[in-house]
């Protein structure tokens, strides 16, 4: 079975399709390349994924080791460069909470394990990956 499918609806405008799990997201093209910018455009979803994909690898850790960091978020900041049009840098602030104080190795454990996720490391070289921490209690 594939992964996914994309079918395309017209008016700058996809469905894609999880075939497994049969959940969906809808694209637009963003206003600043000629669509309604209704939806998450096909780089938003690149960016968002990074920042999906470093949560999840932290989880996946922090469960390991019986931490708890449920409640962390990112906000993401994609920034395009034109000629040719592509993502040229992708801003990360990640407020991760904590339910217990981690000492400063086990914070160290949990950024290295973002940052090497499966998204980072199959980004161009070129892409800007800025990524802040914040920790909170």
């Amino acid at each position: 079975m594939k992964t996914s499918n994309v079918i395309y609806l017209g008016q700058l405008r996809a469905k894609m399709t999880h075939n497994k799990s049969s959940s969906t997201v809808i694209t637009d093209a963003p206003t600043d390349n000629q669509g309604k910018g209704e939806a998450f455009s096909p780089t938003d979803i690149v960016a968002t994924a990074l920042a999906s994909c470093m949560l999840t690898i932290m989880g996946i850790k922090a469960q390991d080791k019986k931490w708890n960091i449920e409640g962390s978020s990112v906000q993401i900041n994609k920034i395009m460069a034109s000629n040719p049009r592509r993502i040229q840098k992708i801003e990360l602030d990640i407020h991760m909470m904590c339910a217990t104080n981690l000492l400063k190795k086990e914070k160290h454990l949990l950024e290295t394990a973002a940052r090497n996720c499966p998204v980072a490391k199959s980004l161009h070289p070129d892409i800007i990956q800025q990524v802040t921490f914040y920790w909170e209690l």
